[in-house]
């Protein structure tokens, strides 16, 4: 199977806090890949190594074969590009129509005409479910449908891998199993590599083609849904059945 990220050996620290501890992840690609985690365990530093957002203080981080963490940030920019991110909260602007939202990158990256743009945008947003919807502003739109405005921006420049971070957090669960389903959707229709942030067990169990736990800086366990809730660690079955008893200590 082909991998599209490798982490080798990455450790972080921030002062005396050590987050990644010789981590190592190989991540295939063309699949939904969904990293576990508990709050604060180290999810999003891993996340913006993956981007090059943060530098290992040890160890590589390849993207395609290419260690990034060696990169000017020029270079880094044109890796970028492989990449679109659905953050947390969306991360829209509040000043701009949810259009305007989806066009930033287009025009940020791109030399194509506003016409060009604005067709783009509207098959953006009609492929997430929201057309017509360009003229609202964000503060118009429930959260759900932020995140949708938000995976359609994630979507304009055709990225190869799509990051998401946290995307059901604060959502009802019909909206959701509808982020689940664009999430499957991401792979299968538009041919990106996802990968996935959570600590959201029954939609990880739906949607991941492979699942990557993350505990105590280092991943401890990895496979495919089925594998994960066979596998015999008190850590893995403690987190994916939600017990308050187990090596997770309850803080």
């Amino acid at each position: 199977m082909q991998s599209i990220i490798q982490l080798k050996n990455v450790h972080k620290s921030f002062g005396t806090q050590h987050v990644l501890r010789g981590l190592n992840l190989d991540l295939p690609k063309d699949k939904v890949n969904i990293i576990l985690g508990k709050s604060g365990g180290g999810k999003s530093v891993l996340l913006k190594h993956i981007i090059g957002l943060l530098k290992p203080d040890q160890g590589e981080v390849l993207v395609q074969g290419e260690d990034i963490s060696k990169l000017t940030e020029r270079e880094l920019a044109k890796v970028r590009r492989k990449f679109g991110m659905l953050f947390q909260e969306a991360a829209l602007f509040d000043s701009l129509t949810v259009a305007e939202n989806v066009a930033f990158p287009l025009k940020e990256h791109t030399k194509k005409s506003q016409r060009e743009i604005m067709d783009i945008v509207e098959e953006k947003l009609t492929q997430v479910g929201l057309k017509g919807m360009g003229y609202k502003m964000p503060s118009e739109l429930s959260g759900g449908m932020r995140k949708r405005v938000g995976l359609a921006r994630a979507l304009a420049l055709n990225p190869q891998i799509v990051l998401f971070d946290e995307p059901t957090s604060g959502l009802d669960p019909i909206m959701s199993a509808a982020i689940n389903e664009l999430i499957i959707k991401t792979k299968e229709e538009f041919g990106a590599t996802c990968i996935v942030i959570s600590h959201d067990i029954p939609a990880a169990m739906k949607t991941a083609d492979f699942i990557f736990m993350l505990y105590e800086g280092q991943i401890i366990a990895s496979g495919t849904p089925q594998e994960i809730q066979n596998l015999d660690n008190p850590v893995v079955q403690q987190f994916i059945h939600g017990r308050t008893n187990g090596p997770i200590k309850v803080i």
